[in-house]
């Protein structure tokens, strides 16, 4: 397709969702949450029709040769319907951020100033592979009343189509112009270039997938980006941490999803630590394939010898990377080394080691003696999110509604005038 195509396209569709955002971010809470509830209605109706829609995705995967566990991130069925319905949910129950006032003062001139959360605007978001990502980031940018135009990967194109399509029935339903929610049918890279000109018509895009769309979308856009990068998560196990919790907490944080961002990458055990053996036992019992350093082979099944350049990388599946470290000393530095900034994670019963590990780490999360699958935005009482942000600004972390929104001061006077 030409350039020219290309970018009538885009300019068309950036319109339609500006003009829509100029509507829909003076919705009242009752009016949104209305199309929210009829959102839910609509999807329990059309559930045979997604999952045959997801169908089509699921046999394109799979004749393609994608692994099993992108295959996982791409299904949608009841199970995964039922909790789509529970997100939408937690975000019709969620305070609507907007109209909030976070700062009132009247100055010694009499001047009142009334700061109050606004919308951004027009978001723009690219994602890879997980439909119910469409229905996440549609619903908190309407809640928060943005307008946001949603590019997927074509391994989910028939999915997020459907899922677009049955927003747009709910939005039509209560007589709103379903353009405050526009689906990129091209899926071809470079279809996203010339959106990322549209500065005054777009106010931020936020790309969430791999380190090639993350670095492609920050080299080539005008208009403001929130990264949501790769997932290298660490996790520290110290010689003082509970056996108890130990190996439940390792095989969730690894297995319960390993397809996903906030899944254990890089295993940094403290040489001292007594259960070795067994840990690594219950980690190949459940699959994993270790890949750990040449003292540590003898200890495993079917190990392998880890390469300096695999506590780099986000496995997104059942391969795990191991480290010993003499102390905690050593594992910060080998983790502020290896990190994405995304999550990390230290098991231990030493107050002084959960002092030190969280002040000298730097990471959107650091969790204590947890899951780190708890790494999400659902599971931050956000109802869902827009990505995990792994930059520092505007946002870090789970992105939801509050960050959905900008603030405007209101300034009040009687005649004042500036000296």
């Amino acid at each position: 397709m030409s350039s020219e195509i290309l970018e009538k396209s885009a300019l068309e569709i950036a319109k339609k969702a500006k003009k829509a955002s100029l509507n829909v971010r003076s919705l009242s809470t009752i009016q949104k949450n209305k199309v929210l509830q009829n959102l839910i209605q609509i999807l329990k109706e059309s559930e045979s029709d997604i999952i045959s829609e997801n169908k089509k995705d699921m046999d394109a995967g799979t004749s393609k040769g994608i692994s099993d566990y992108l295959l996982d991130r791409l299904l949608l069925d009841a199970k995964r319907l039922s909790h789509i319905y529970k997100s939408i949910e937690e975000i019709i129950n969620l305070p609507d951020p907007v109209g909030e006032v976070v700062r009132g003062i009247t100055l010694a001139n009499g001047l009142e100033l009334i700061t109050k959360r606004v919308p951004i605007g027009v978001v723009m978001t690219i994602f890879e592979s997980r439909p119910n990502v469409i229905i996440d980031i549609a619903s908190l940018s309407f809640k928060s009343g943005n307008s946001c135009i949603l590019r997927g990967g074509s391994e989910a194109f028939h999915s997020n189509r459907i899922l677009s399509s049955l927003f747009h029935k709910a939005l039509k339903k209560e007589n709103i112009d379903p353009s405050c929610v526009c689906f990129v049918e091209n899926t071809e890279r470079e279809a996203m270039v010339p959106f990322f000109q549209l500065d005054h018509l777009i106010d931020l895009i936020v790309p969430r997938g791999g380190e090639a769309l993350i670095k492609f979308v920050s080299e080539n856009s005008k208009i403001p980006v929130v990264k949501h990068d790769k997932g290298v998560t660490n996790l520290f196990v110290d010689a003082s941490a509970d056996p108890k919790i130990v190996v439940p907490v390792i095989i969730n944080s690894k297995t319960q999803r390993p397809g996903v961002c906030n899944a254990l990458e890089n295993l940094i055990l403290h040489k001292d630590y007594p259960y070795t053996k067994e840990l690594f036992s219950s980690l190949e019992e459940k699959g994993v394939s270790l890949l750990v350093e040449e003292n540590l082979l003898s200890l495993t099944k079917n190990g392998k010898l880890v390469q300096e350049e695999d506590y780099d990388l986000e496995f997104l599946d059942l391969r795990l990377s191991v480290k010993t470290v003499s102390d905690l000393e050593e594992a910060i530095p080998f983790i502020q080394s290896h990190t994405s900034g995304h999550t990390e994670c230290i098991l231990t019963e030493s107050a002084s080691s959960i002092h030190k590990f969280q002040t000298k780490l730097d990471s959107a999360a650091i969790f204590v003696n947890c899951s780190t699958r708890f790494h999400d935005g659902g599971e931050f009482g956000l109802g869902a999110e827009v990505g995990i942000s792994t930059g520092k600004l505007h946002v870090r972390g789970p992105m939801g509604l509050i960050h959905l929104t900008t603030t405007t001061t209101f300034v009040t006077g009687s005649g004042q005038v500036r000296s």
